[in-house]
């Protein structure tokens, strides 16, 4: 069977095992805003979540309600509307982020941390004008000739060499 229209993976589960591991992965990330989980159902929880609060954003009792069929969790839901939607009125997508985060020591199973992104977006705080003065003055510092370079190498020798004479 060929593998054409299929956007989620399987995660070794039936569909209805799926859509509740998604459903309470969703639960947890909504009520803790930051979760750890294995690379794959990280992946797959993403633009479950980001659907979730695309819905929510609307804030209508027809999108709680189409919400509330994908996620029955009566607390993360109203966190949901009441907190969290609210804040993602800006973004018109990319609610969440999955950051690698290494392995699980048991069986190396490869894990990431999922969490939302409820700051403003980056282009909004770099465009602002004491952004753009520090990066100015930061590079308007001395010639970045062959000099700087030999000196971040040698910092931290100096360093090594405090912390030897601070052990004497």
């Amino acid at each position: 069977m060929l593998h054409h229209g299929r956007k989620t993976p399987k995660l070794s589960r039936t569909a209805t095992h799926r859509h509740a591991l998604l459903a309470n992965m969703a639960a947890a990330l909504f009520l803790n805003s930051k979760i750890t989980t294995t690379s794959p159902k990280a992946k797959a929880l993403r633009p479950f979540v980001d659907r979730l609060i695309v819905k929510a954003k609307d804030g209508s009792l027809h999108s709680r309600r189409q919400v509330a069929v994908y996620m029955p969790h009566k607390e993360a839901l109203k966190k949901l509307f009441k907190e969290i939607a609210p804040k993602m009125t800006e973004r018109s997508s990319g609610f969440s982020r999955v950051v690698k985060a290494g392995f699980r020591r048991g069986d190396m199973a490869e894990l990431s941390v999922v969490e939302l992104l409820m700051d403003k977006p980056a282009e909004a705080v770099e465009k602002t004008e004491g952004g753009a003065k520090k990066k100015a003055a930061k590079s308007s510092g001395k010639s970045g000739g062959k000099s700087a370079g030999k000196s971040k190498a040698a910092k931290p020798k100096a360093k090594a060499k405090a912390a030897k004479a601070a052990k004497e």
